[in-house]
Parts: C-alpha cells; sequence; structure tokens
C-alpha cells in the first residue's frame, strides 16, 4: 500500500509539473471532439432568443420546441437575467458559440483555481499548476460536459460565486458576487448560508441587497414580467421539467423514481430529507471547526443541489470543488475520502447520467419506474452523502476561521506542496 501511495504521489507531481501541457491537450482534444461532434446548445439558444422578449412582454410566454421527455423549453430565470442576456442577441450564432464556450472553459479555470485558494493558505506556484491540472481534467467529468454541450450558464455562475468568496478582500465584493449570481439564477442562493455559517454577517447583508437591487432593476425596466415571474412562477417547477426523469439528480427525483409521483407525502421522504439535513449540518460543522473554508462551501453547496426539486446532471459542476478537496484537503489520507473520490470519478467520467437517460428514452412508460433504473439513478445523491461523511471525518479541535483575502500579498512560491496527494 505504502508502495502505490508513494507512485501515486510521484505521478501527481510529474503531471503537476506539466499542468500547462495537460490543460492544453485536453483543450485540442476537447476542440476535436466538438468538430467531429457539435454541441446542440439548447439552453444557450433560449437565452438568445428569449431575451428580447423581456422589453416586449413575451419573456414567459417563449417556448423553444425540442423533443420528449422534454418537449418544451421555456425561460425559467428571473427578468435581470433576460436583461443580462440582451446582448447575445445581435451576435451570429456561430461567434456566440465560440464565446460562449471560451467564456465557460476559462470560468473553469477560475472554479479550480479559486478552490483551491479557499483551502490552502498560502497558494503559490504549485497551487496555480494544479489549477490547470484539475481544469484539464475537469473537462471530461459529465456536469462539466454537460454545461458545455447545453451552453448552460453554471460554469459562469460558479465561477463567480467562488471568485467573489476567495478573491474579494470586502464585504461588499463577496456578497455581491453571490448575490449577483443568485440574481440570475436562483440556486446560487444557497452560498448565502456559507456566509452565515462563517459569520461574515456585512457580506450576507450585501448579498440580500444587490439581490434586491436587481429586483428592482428589472422591476423597472419590465415591471409586468416581474411582477408575472415572481408573483407566481418562481416556484412552478413544472415549467423546468418532469421531476422523474433520471437527469434530475436531487434528492426529490430519486426518491421518486423509487417510490412514486406521490414521494413527497411519504414518510419515507421526510427520513431522507432529515438524514441528508443531518448528515450537511455534521459536515458543515466539522468544517467551521477546523477552519475549512472550502470544505463548508462545498457542504452547503451539495445541500442546496440535493434539496432543490430539480437539480439536473450539468447543475452538479461542485462535483469539481468537491473532488479537490477530496484529492487535497485536510482528510486526504483517509480512505472514506479517496473512496468518495473514486465514487465520483468513476461516476463523472463514466457519464453514468447519459447512460442511464439513453435506456430511460426507450422506456414504454415511466410510471411505475424500473426499480433496475431507479437504484442507479441515485448516483450524485451517493455521492454527496458521501462527501458529507468524508466532510464530517475527522476534526481537528476548533481554530480560527481565516477568510483567504486576509492575509497575503507575498508567498513563498513552493509553499504548498502539502497539496500533492
Amino acid at each position: 500500500m505504502k508502495a502505490v501511495s508513494a507512485r501515486s504521489r510521484a505521478i501527481g507531481a510529474w503531471l503537476t509539473d506539466r499542468a500547462g501541457r495537460c490543460l492544453a491537450f485536453s483543450l485540442a482534444l476537447y476542440a476535436l471532439v466538438l468538430a467531429v461532434h457539435p454541441p446542440a446548445p439548447l439552453d444557450l439558444r433560449v437565452y438568445r432568443e428569449a431575451a428580447p422578449h423581456v422589453l416586449t412582454g413575451g419573456l414567459y410566454d417563449y417556448a423553444l420546441h425540442t423533443g420528449p421527455p422534454i418537449p418544451v423549453l421555456p425561460f425559467t430565470y428571473p427578468p435581470f437575467a433576460a436583461l443580462l442576456f440582451l446582448p447575445l442577441s445581435p451576435l451570429p450564432w456561430t461567434v456566440l458559440l465560440a464565446l460562449w464556450q471560451a467564456i465557460s472553459v476559462a470560468a473553469l479555470v477560475v472554479v479550480t483555481a479559486c478552490a483551491l485558494r479557499l483551502l490552502t493558505p498560502r497558494p503559490g506556484r504549485r497551487t496555480r499548476d494544479l489549477a490547470l491540472l484539475w481544469a484539464a481534467v475537469g473537462l471530461w467529468l459529465e456536469p462539466v460536459r454537460h454545461t458545455l454541450d447545453q451552453g448552460q450558464i453554471n460554469l459562469l455562475l460558479g465561477a463567480l460565486v467562488l471568485g467573489g468568496l476567495a478573491l474579494c478582500r470586502t464585504a461588499a465584493g463577496r456578497g455581491a458576487a453571490v448575490g449577483l449570481a443568485a440574481a440570475v439564477k436562483l440556486t446560487p442562493a444557497v452560498a448565502g448560508l456559507y456566509l452565515l455559517a462563517t459569520r461574515q454577517w456585512r457580506a450576507a447583508a450585501w448579498a440580500v441587497a444587490t439581490g434586491a437591487a436587481t429586483v428592482v432593476l428589472a422591476w423597472c425596466v419590465a415591471p409586468q414580467q416581474s411582477a408575472r415571474y415572481w408573483s407566481g412562477l418562481v416556484t412552478d417547477t413544472r415549467r423546468v421539467g418532469p421531476v422523474w426523469t433520471v437527469r434530475n439528480q436531487s434528492l426529490r427525483g430519486a426518491l421518486t423514481r423509487l417510490l412514486g409521483p406521490d414521494a413527497t407525502a411519504s414518510p419515507l421522504w421526510w427520513a431522507a430529507l432529515a438524514g441528508v439535513t443531518l448528515a450537511a449540518a455534521w459536515a458543515l460543522r466539522s468544517c467551521l471547526r477546523r477552519g475549512d473554508l472550502l470544505g463548508a462551501l462545498i457542504a452547503v453547496e451539495l445541500y442546496g443541489l440535493l434539496v432543490c426539486p430539480i437539480s439536473w446532471s450539468h447543475h452538479w459542476i461542485w462535483c469539481v470543488p468537491a473532488m479537490i478537496w477530496l484529492a487535497h484537503g485536510p482528510c486526504r489520507a483517509r480512505t472514506l475520502s479517496r473512496v468518495t473520490l473514486a465514487v465520483w470519478a468513476l461516476v463523472t467520467v463514466g457519464r453514468a447520467v447519459p447512460r442511464l437517460t439513453g435506456v430511460e428514452d426507450h422506456l414504454a412508460r415511466h410510471d411505475p419506474y424500473p426499480a433496475l433504473l431507479a437504484w442507479p439513478g441515485c448516483v450524485y445523491a451517493v455521492c454527496a452523502v458521501l462527501t458529507f461523511l468524508a466532510l464530517a471525518r475527522t476534526e481537528t479541535g476548533p481554530r480560527h476561521l481565516t477568510l483567504p483575502a486576509a492575509s497575503r500579498t507575498h508567498d513563498r512560491p513552493d509553499s504548498d506542496r502539502s497539496l500533492l496527494p
């Protein structure tokens, strides 16, 4: 076992020293894949085509017709998001697609770099190399690939949240980053729990103020659309898509496939919800006790993905920071952390959800949902719970919680060699 561990560290060090080349090779291979199998980014089409309707009053009447199991794709974001997407409409489709892909890949690098910055108190050259290496790997994880293929905004919002929390020196900057991300797509609002858990009261207040300001701005520009969205559409999950499909990797989706469409009325639903809540709270408490900022953020984000009614597999880009923590965090030597990392890799690199989706699409009926397909369809929920347990596994005793921006300006280049597995 020691020989295997030593060899693993040697391989990790060798790859890290060549991180730039690894990323360049990964990008070249990805470009080749795009040339051979061009994506059909339906979500990007919705952003581009729906945005102008915010000014004409038909934003939430717009629908892109596709095919089953989600035959219609409406615009489901707040009106402020449509205002941000307005500059996309005049761009030629080819230019927009290339630009969106480039920005999303750049956002992936920001996600990996900022995750590592939250993890280590003294980032240096080794951290930058690891960020490039993880970006090269992350490009092939299913949630990231799905986000890129669909033209989704998840990577950009993840970069905004992580960048704000890891890089901004002021409470206003950190809070504004979270509030702005939540104003575009409501799910990033769960990062507000992280601000509260880490006692960043001013940042939390700034997040609320920023979110409120975007609502007011959108209301001034598009009052009818804003009233329509906030008075009813915001809670209408039927417009987002069917809960039962394996594409939905939330806790509710998993239990709906296992128990049927009335899963939320079952005592098992409440027991499962209580179980994951306790596991997430345990993980969060353990991370706060040892001053583990990245671990605390991961606990909050994965919990949000689980309890949200619909969490498409492309929402799970937070698997990238989770895998970084499992590989380089304070509990990386634990067997549970290594097993959880291996399960994440198996599920995401092996593209488990798209494979299950291919089987599901050939079902004659989905009610009742086949048990042989329902159980494997819980893969992301299982990964999240395993991550909670890994986060909670070790407590090193109370330690002062230091925000990453409050520390240093000059660091030694190789001060973070301990990040290597």
